[in-house]
């Protein structure tokens, strides 16, 4: 059916949750071929280029007619969340990710959950409850558990902090997306994509990052097309239906998808700091999950800026 598709808000999150989750693991294996900064940079232009070929070749299969249009009031919002999440967090991430097990990394995630949660109840005014209150230290303590290496003298490894450095700037990035989400979600990934893909790669360059072998961009570009491409056209799709707290709650599934793909590829024996810090790091996503915003509240006027279909009413949730 014309329209249909990216329409469900908790399928969306779910589907950008199991593309994103694999994205951990996967770019564990580019790392043994290719400098973080440009696997970064190969994964956004490979979504960027994927989703244009989407835009030009199958649009007006996926897309409906009436996606809103980009304006320069987006702008701000739109330059923030590539800086943030297309720029500095993958590249945070991966040069972090060259020295931590893929399924340590991949557990991290969870702060982008946490982070996305916060900053939408201090700064953006979405509503909190008593679960997610109860998650967030729970998770925070799971994070402490994983970080502390009694081997460093600083106690805590750098490569943990900048994991959970780069889950900060993801929160970011998701709370301005929020802000532009009622716009067309593909266009908007594409831009995102090739945008945060050049300014990578102009680091890249100035850095001298060595050039791999064709077949080594090919792959980082095809995994960029799936695991960032479309993982980002269902997550604004998701944010659109349910805000950034919610899509969060339902996002909690990727770290755990990219924690088991992780043990299934590079196989090995976590630590006894793993094992510890699984369980809180589930149970503070089961309490992330099962937030519900349900409770009794007024909002202030809305100002509407996304698409209707004629004839179709719809209502907001309370």
């Amino acid at each position: 059916m014309k329209g249909t598709l990216f329409a469900r808000g908790p399928a969306c999150a779910i589907a950008a949750a199991v593309l994103f989750g694999i994205s951990t693991p996967v770019s564990k294996l580019l790392l043994g071929e290719i400098d973080p900064v440009l696997v970064a940079a190969l994964l956004y232009l490979g979504s960027g280029f994927g989703l244009m070929i989407v835009l030009v070749s199958v649009a007006r299969a996926v897309r409906t007619d009436r996606e809103l249009r980009f304006g320069t009031r987006d702008l701000p919002w739109l330059i923030g969340g590539i800086l943030a999440g297309g720029v500095i967090a993958p590249i945070v991430l991966l040069v972090s990710l060259a020295s931590v097990p893929a399924a340590t990394a991949s557990l991290f995630l969870n702060f982008e959950i946490v982070a996305t949660t916060l900053i939408a109840s201090l700064v953006f005014r979405e509503y909190l409850g008593r679960q997610a209150l109860l998650a967030i230290p729970v998770i925070a303590a799971a994070g402490v558990i994983l970080s502390v290496d009694p081997q460093e003298t600083t106690l805590f490894s750098p490569a943990a902090a900048g994991i959970i450095l780069a889950c900060l700037f993801w929160g970011i990035d998701n709370n301005l997306t929020r802000k532009i989400a009622g716009k067309d979600p593909v266009v908007l990934a594409t831009a995102k994509g090739l945008t945060a893909g050049c300014v990578s790669l102009a680091i890249a360059i100035f850095l001298h990052a060595p050039f791999p072998a064709p077949g080594a961009i090919a792959a980082a570009l095809v995994a960029g097309f799936f695991t960032y491409g479309l993982s980002i056209v269902f997550f604004i799709r998701s944010l659109r239906e349910l805000g950034a707290a919610r899509t969060s709650a339902y996002f909690a599934a990727a770290p755990f998808i990219g924690t088991l793909l992780s043990l299934i590829l590079f196989g090995g024996f976590p630590g006894l700091q793993f094992f510890i810090a699984l369980p809180l790091f589930i149970a503070g996503a089961f309490l992330l999950a099962r937030e519900q915003h349900s409770h009794a509240h007024r909002h202030g006027s809305l100002v509407h800026d996304h698409p209707h279909a004629p004839g179709v009413h719809h209502g907001h949730e309370r």
